[in-house]
């Protein structure tokens, strides 16, 4: 990973961490359900973009490495694991 892609996840995972303390006190406050529903989605949102820049990063250089060191097993390994977090992914 880049030092750039680093701070740029670096920044979205601290977003993150502010808007879930919001949604703490939000539940504090005792808000408005729909309105602390409307922030959880927005999280789960922001650490989905957050997964898609590490997949990104992944198969632009371990499954790429993999592919171009022609070892089968190492191809291998790298298929399954995608295939891993495609499963989890779906569910």
């Amino acid at each position: 990973m880049t030092d750039e892609q680093r701070e740029k996840i670096r920044n979205r995972l601290r977003r993150i961490e502010g808007q879930i303390a919001g949604i703490a006190r939000m539940i504090d406050d005792d808000r408005y359900c729909v309105d602390i529903l409307n922030q959880t989605s927005a999280v789960v949102s922001a650490i989905r973009n957050v997964e898609n820049l590490v997949m990104e990063n992944h198969l632009n250089t371990c499954v790429v490495d993999a592919i171009r060191s022609g070892d089968p097993t190492e191809q291998a390994e790298k298929t399954a694991e995608i295939m891993d977090i495609l499963g989890k992914y779906r569910k």
